[in-house]
């Protein structure tokens, strides 16, 4: 399967602001953008010309990326939103907050969302008592999410219920002590903090 392999932290440079790519180290001095704040390449210092064109598509590559997705799952991601009633773009950013590898990563049980993708895949975590290895499930309101008895003591689970970066959303209910979260009802555009403008990304792709 297709991934991103080169540096992350080259993306927050690109976008222009911390997209928490890298868990505790974004919140630390060794982050890249605050050493570097200029785009990557030879050209990241020169002046862009800006275009509606060119907001639109930085607004859909700063949500892609912090959802770690690459253009073919997002783009199907946004062809699921549409068929949905109500808006396009903030049924866009439910579906992306409803995935497993987000849910895991906002309770606070990976620093990151591809560590929860990593960890999702290599079996660590169920769902109602039955193992999951899929990161772009969609979670579905009372659903149990645990991990494995033999999994709670691994240092990347224990290092982020310990660090506790991460800020638990209203629609889940975490018990850090039972390695236990319940997700106590379906998202709103209102409980998404991501600073995004996802109707720009509705307007890009409406072209």
């Amino acid at each position: 399967m297709a991934r991103y392999i080169d540096s992350v932290c080259k993306l927050c440079r690109r976008e222009g602001e911390k997209l928490f790519l890298k868990g505790a180290r974004c919140l630390s001095d060794k982050c890249s953008l605050q050493r570097r704040s200029y785009a990557p390449g030879q050209h990241g210092r020169n002046r862009i010309k800006p275009s509606s064109y060119r907001t639109q598509l930085r607004e859909k590559q700063k949500i892609k990326r912090v959802y770690h997705l690459l253009e073919k799952q997002f783009r199907l991601t946004f062809e699921d939103a549409l068929r949905i009633k109500g808006q396009t773009g903030a049924n866009l950013l439910i579906l992306l907050e409803r995935r497993l590898d987000n849910v895991i990563y906002r309770c606070g049980f990976t620093e990151s969302r591809k560590q929860a993708r990593q960890l999702i895949r290599h079996g660590h975590f169920l769902i109602n008592g039955k193992k999951v290895t899929i990161p772009s499930y969609r979670v579905r309101t009372n659903e149990e999410i645990t991990i494995r008895e033999k999994s709670r003591t691994i240092v990347p689970v224990q290092a982020a219920i310990s660090a506790g970066h991460s800020v638990v959303p209203d629609w889940l209910h975490v018990e850090p002590e039972a390695f236990k979260c319940i997700v106590s009802r379906i998202p709103t555009r209102e409980d998404i903090t991501l600073p995004a403008q996802e109707q720009l990304v509705v307007e890009l792709y409406s072209k």
